[in-house]
């Protein structure tokens, strides 16, 4: 890999800036002839020349204004890293990276994150959707805020990292009209050999299901297991087979997927959780996330 000297890239950024090797040399304290052999020692590194020297002006050659763009953010980017450190305003809205497990619905992520970005003040979201171990590892790189998941990381899990517990909601199960109608009539003894899409195992509603199954003595029949639970409710969509989904978004459930209820499970509940790094909450997104959740979404 080809590193550059950012020495050599700060003193181009500031001429470039200044208009001239004598003000830049003001700015920098320091002599005029060190600056240009730093500049030539740039423009040899990357092989190409980033000023055109007619006289005493210097004016940017193409691959100059290029490299003067890259410079005026890796140079701006230095000097937010110092004031978001010290505390200080940016005057750049606060990112907020958010790791999202593939079983959290789409409709949930939604409404979580939503308080955060009404913030006055402000708030750039990045959103990552992966499994649960991949999530953990960007946490613990602190490539993350926060990681949104249906289960609470473990003991056994040697990532150092605290659960929030957003909230706690009921079960619902939908299809289309036509099954609906089918299964709806002597639920939930009418879902013994019922079509059936399915979280893949592990997950936490999945363990929630299979056991709410076999105390019901229940044999559903799975035509289908998903990771994403978009997906599966797009297949649900489609007439294939009941699937289950968080109580607290049942009308926008039966709304984007064109389905009714069959009936709600007794005893089943669904939790949601915020993992940080932070055993108390600080960034200004999560903690909107956080009180929201908890006042409102499932309050």
């Amino acid at each position: 890999m080809q590193w550059i000297n950012y020495h050599h890239l700060l003193y181009f950024w500031m001429v470039a800036k200044e208009g001239s090797i004598a003000d830049a040399a003001k700015r920098l304290r320091l002599s005029q002839p060190t600056i240009s052999t730093q500049i030539r020692t740039l423009e040899e590194t990357l092989a190409v020349e980033l000023f055109d020297r007619s006289g005493r002006r210097l004016v940017l050659t193409e691959a100059g204004q290029v490299a003067f763009r890259y410079a005026e953010e890796i140079f701006g980017l230095g000097r937010e890293m110092v004031d978001v450190l010290h505390d200080r305003p940016t005057g750049r809205p606060v990112q907020m990276v958010v790791g999202i497990t593939y079983v959290v619905p789409k409709l949930i992520a939604y409404r979580l994150l939503s308080p955060a970005l009404a913030l006055p003040e402000g708030l750039h979201v990045v959103c990552r959707e992966d499994r649960f171990a991949h999530l953990l590892g960007q946490l613990a790189r602190h490539e993350l805020d926060l990681v949104l998941s249906d289960v609470p990381i473990g003991p056994e899990v040697s990532v150092k990292a605290f659960n929030h517990l957003l909230g706690t909601c009921g079960v619902t199960f939908f299809a289309t009209a036509a099954l609906a109608r089918k299964y709806r009539r002597g639920f939930p003894r009418s879902l013994d050999r019922a079509p059936f899409l399915l979280p893949m195992p592990g997950s936490s509603v999945r363990r929630e299901l299979d056991r709410w199954f076999d105390q019901l003595d229940l044999r559903p029949e799975i035509v289908g297991q998903f990771d994403d639970s978009a997906l599966l409710k797009v297949f649900g969509q489609s007439g294939i087979g009941v699937f289950a989904g968080p109580s607290v978004i049942e009308a926008e459930i039966k709304r984007e997927y064109n389905v009714q209820v069959v009936g709600r499970a007794e005893g089943i509940s669904e939790r949601f959780y915020a993992i940080t790094v932070e055993r108390r909450l600080k960034h200004p997104g999560v903690v909107a996330i956080s009180e929201s959740a908890k006042t409102k979404l499932f309050g």
